[in-house]
């Protein structure tokens, strides 16, 4: 004869109950304990662009010009364009130039915009004007860059050799790539930094008048990195113009850190006469 415990379904239910009540301490206890230790506060403020760089820029630098010499270190004759992929309208405007119109219209400084300034040879000064804030000095024409991080910064108004520029930190597998793989790296390079500048007014790409429009885009890598025993950073320049140039124009320059500014040497925009290339002779 079967026997059957009636007390069963009793034991059961409190089995569910004590379950029940169980789980729910589990899932109510650390919530409370969460808050009480204040993990369920709100995020603070981001870090600032300064506290989170994975590299530091600051400090005094000297161009090293290891390629393009006689277009850098002279200026080049006029409708000397080698490289530069310059289209119909660009050419015939590089044609045209004219050193002294530029003199006497105070445009000697067109050729120290955004687009060209890392390529003439100099000296970098790099602070932090705050702490969003990058700030480039040239002493060769005494010119000023501001890279505005996390949205900071306002837009000018009016266009200038400078423009506006947004920066921004690549770390990881971005960082130390030069956008793309452009970049040109040593050992020990680290993450990198992206510039795009915008608002430009009109200037040249290369001291000899050669033009790009005011509505290039110039973007910027920077990456530091160590070689042959010094501190270097290598910064990769793509300019798009869709008014003069056919394709991009890219460029990489070079930079060695000085250890101090004993030779900083601030001077007012300058552009030399043209060089004069000497005949082939067969």
């Amino acid at each position: 004869m079967a026997i059957y415990d009636r007390s069963e379904p009793r034991t059961i239910n409190a089995l569910y109950v004590a379950a029940a009540v169980v789980g729910a301490l589990l899932l109510v206890g650390p919530t409370r304990l969460d808050a009480q230790q204040g993990r369920g506060a709100p995020p603070g403020p981001p870090p600032t662009a300064q506290a989170s760089a994975p590299l530091d820029l600051t400090g005094y630098w000297v161009s090293v010009v290891t390629e393009d010499w006689l277009w850098r270190m002279v200026t080049p004759p006029k409708g000397d364009v080698a490289s530069i992929p310059l289209n119909a309208a660009g050419r015939k405007v590089a044609d045209a130039w004219d050193l002294a119109r530029d003199n006497a219209s105070n445009e000697r400084c067109k050729a120290f915009g955004a687009a060209a300034v890392m390529r003439i040879p100099g000296r970098l000064q790099i602070t932090w004007q705050d702490a969003n804030t990058l700030k480039v000095e040239t002493d060769a024409g005494t010119q000023t860059r501001l890279f505005h991080f996390g949205g900071t910064g306002t837009k000018p108004g009016a266009r200038g050799l400078q423009g506006f520029s947004v920066a921004t930190w690549e770390t990881g597998a971005a960082g130390g790539g030069g956008g793309g793989g452009f970049g040109t790296f040593g050992a020990g390079a680290v993450g990198g930094m992206k510039v795009v500048t915008t608002q430009l007014s009109p200037g040249y790409l290369r001291k000899n008048g050669v033009p790009y429009g005011e509505n290039t885009v110039v973007t910027e890598y920077f990456d530091r990195h160590t070689d042959f025993g010094a501190e270097w950073f290598t910064v990769t320049t793509i300019v798009e113009d869709p008014q003069y140039l056919a394709q991009p124009f890219i460029t990489s320059t070079h930079f060695k850190k000085e250890p101090d500014g004993s030779k900083w040497n601030p001077t007012a925009c300058h552009t030399d006469p043209p060089r004069i290339d000497k005949p082939v002779v067969n």
